[in-house]
């Protein structure tokens, strides 16, 4: 079923590109639809008029160099959009765009509908509104146009292939998700012939990361069907485009940088869950070649998924067999396209921190500081310093740095960027605004902002961060160090998984592993890994069970202690009453709040008692009262 999805949206968006020609040589490129239409002295062109004299300044001076303008009303409405790209200068955007509302207009007279797009910007408006970013607006992918360098790759065009493919996924990645301007480049080194490959992906910034890559993987399915062999090529669409080159075309720095690879092969390219194209927009008018060449399209598409499927199922049962070494080094092949294309260079961030002035300074840990910081963009992040006098070491840092750049996960924390320079060590996260979990948790006035519903979607959130990493991602990870301090909290205080440093890569089929070296907060640390170094995905959900006590109850971490020697249960959640009232010993003021978690909460940690634990002891414990566990009353931690 996917491979057809996959053949049916590759497919209908190579019929449309098939349409508009293929190649298209010297800029402009325009379309003109052919739906509705209007004249000089008409209501639309008065709107258009005032969109031309708004939209290129405020795209040029908005910090993304994007802008969209709404003129008049239904059916005269005007609805514009303009983006320039990323190392354009404010000048040169809306030099641009002057000249396309110009062009455009002469180009295509009297088409209400119509897109025109330049090397530095792009400029598309409409009677139909097209604007909604969110999954409800159209990509607009049958207004792409697609321009192929003449030239051929002579020798080894396959590996060629590979390369560019490895390189505008790598590139298209970072736009997405690392780039609040959704955009990036991109360089790779590749032979003697084409010493280097160049790239740039770029989306309109009111796109999501998950909506930008979408859209990006759906033009980037078209490279070995419109690219076959070219040196250089491009493919523009209204909502997001790329290109390729073997000579420098971008006027600012290279962000992506990948190695030369030996030839290894490159990943796919996929499609992130491809939507269909057929219902975006009008239909414009295609030559009289597609109906001839239409039918081996099919032919070619359908082979290309079977050729997909195929391929995938390889990786799937090679990936399955291998076992991934546990001493992770950014020194490593498989690591330097993850690392190298997140490099921070240090002016940036004493930028960004002034210099790492005490005020910005957010805590310390056993890493060494942690500072906020704001980017040139407006992106806020977090900086973590290396301290000489560090415990955790440089070791705990790469292993961070390996791992964290491959995890993607909305309950985990994301990594920016790294620095290594000047004998500095840096790592670059996303700034999560209310800090630690322990710092709300355990302070008297910030703890009345945690209701149950939120204190439930902090437990199920970590729990669905956890799930990630012991079973969905790419890597089979165990986390080592989870406690609430590891725990962040966003604006909306969606939990997410931080601190790495002690973390450890399993193998597919491993289910534990042994150290010597005890590592981690005791507290939080299952008996079998305290007592004899044995450690597993289920020493992280002991680890998640502790946390959940505090949480719910409010009580400091610190007193929760383990007693291995005692089997007798727990009588920790003392708050729970005879009717089922969820009532947190140190959390009185939620008497009046119920969460839907509390009942599956108890009957997990006391299977067969409907009501109240059977050792549950009221009356007599005062607000520091110590809380026994024993390793088999948390049952292995699990209570949601």
């Amino acid at each position: 079923m996917a491979a057809h999805r996959l053949a049916l949206s590759v497919l209908v968006l190579a019929v449309l590109l098939l349409a508009h020609g293929g190649h298209v040589a010297g800029e402009p490129w325009p379309l003109c639809g052919d739906g509705g239409e209007f004249d000089d002295k008409s209501q639309y062109q008065a709107n258009l008029n005032l969109t031309a004299a708004a939209l290129p300044k405020n795209a040029s001076a908005s910090p993304n160099l994007f802008a969209t303008a709404e003129a008049g009303a239904v059916p005269e409405k005007v609805t514009a959009l303009a983006l320039c790209r990323g190392d354009a200068s404010s000048r040169a955007c809306s030099s641009c765009l002057v000249n396309a509302f110009a062009n455009l207009q002469n180009v295509c007279p009297g088409s209400k509908d119509a897109v025109i797009y330049y090397d530095a910007c792009m400029l598309r408006y409409s009677d139909v509104q097209f604007l909604p970013a969110d999954d409800s607006g159209p990509m607009g992918l049958d207004l792409s146009i697609t321009v192929r360098n003449s030239g051929n790759a002579t020798s080894e065009p396959g590996r060629y292939q590979r390369t560019v493919a490895t390189l505008l996924n790598a590139t298209a990645d970072y736009a997405a998700y690392n780039s609040t301007r959704r955009y990036a480049t991109g360089q790779a080194d590749l032979d003697r012939e084409f010493p280097k490959v160049y790239s740039w992906a770029q989306c309109t910034p009111d796109l999501t990361p998950g909506r930008c890559r979408d859209c990006l993987a759906q033009i980037l399915a078209q490279l070995p069907l419109q690219f076959m062999d070219s040196i250089g090529g491009r493919l523009l669409a209204p909502r997001c485009s790329f290109r390729y080159e073997t000579k420098p075309f971008m006027n600012g720095p290279v962000i992506v940088k990948l190695p030369a690879r030996s030839g290894a092969p490159a990943p796919a390219v996929v499609p992130m869950a491809p939507a269909s194209a057929t219902s975006e927009g009008r239909k414009y008018s295609a030559p009289g070649m597609v109906l001839i060449i239409l039918l081996p399209t099919i032919a070619a598409i359908n082979l290309v998924a079977w050729l997909f499927t195929l391929r995938r199922r390889r990786r799937q049962a090679f990936t399955k067999a291998k076992q991934p070494d546990q001493n992770y080094s950014i020194d490593e092949a498989q690591d330097i396209e993850s690392v190298e294309s997140m490099l921070i260079d240090i002016s940036t961030l004493r930028a960004a921190t002034k210099d790492f002035a005490e005020n910005n300074k957010l805590g310390e840990g056993g890493f060494g500081p942690v500072f906020k910081g704001t980017l040139l963009n407006g992106d806020e992040i977090a900086v973590k310093r290396l301290s000489k006098s560090s415990t955790q070491g440089v070791e705990e840092l790469k292993n961070e740095l390996a791992l964290v750049a491959k995890l993607k996960h909305k309950n985990l924390v994301r990594l920016v960027g790294v620095c290594l320079e000047q004998q500095e060590r840096l790592l670059i996260y996303e700034f999560v605004p209310n800090r630690s979990l322990d710092l709300i948790l355990f302070d008297e006035e910030k703890r009345q902002q945690l209701d149950w519903e939120t204190r439930c979607k902090i437990i199920n959130g970590v729990a669905r961060g956890l799930q990630y990493l012991h079973e969905d991602s790419q890597l089979k990870v165990v986390h080592r160090d989870l406690k609430a301090s590891n725990v962040l909290l966003d604006m909306n205080m969606n939990p997410k998984i931080s601190d790495f440093g002690l973390a450890k890569i399993f193998g597919r089929d491993q289910t534990q592993g042994v150290t010597n070296r005890i590592v981690g907060t005791h507290g939080y640390m299952a008996p079998e890994y305290v007592m004899r170094g044995n450690y597993s995905a289920k020493s992280d959900t002991f680890s998640f069970g502790v946390l959940q006590l505090p949480t719910i109850s409010g009580s400091p971490d610190d007193l929760w202690l383990i007693d291995p020697t005692n089997r007798a249960g727990m009588g920790a959640l003392d708050g729970w009453n005879s009717t089922g009232d969820a009532r947190p010993v140190h959390e009185q003021e939620l008497l009046g709040e119920r969460c839907a978690e509390v009942h599956p909460c108890r009957a997990s940690l006391h299977p067969g008692q409907p009501n109240r634990p059977a050792d549950d002891v009221h009356g007599g414990h005062d607000a520091r009262q110590r809380h026994i566990l024993s390793p088999g009353s948390l049952q292995a931690g699990v209570l949601l």
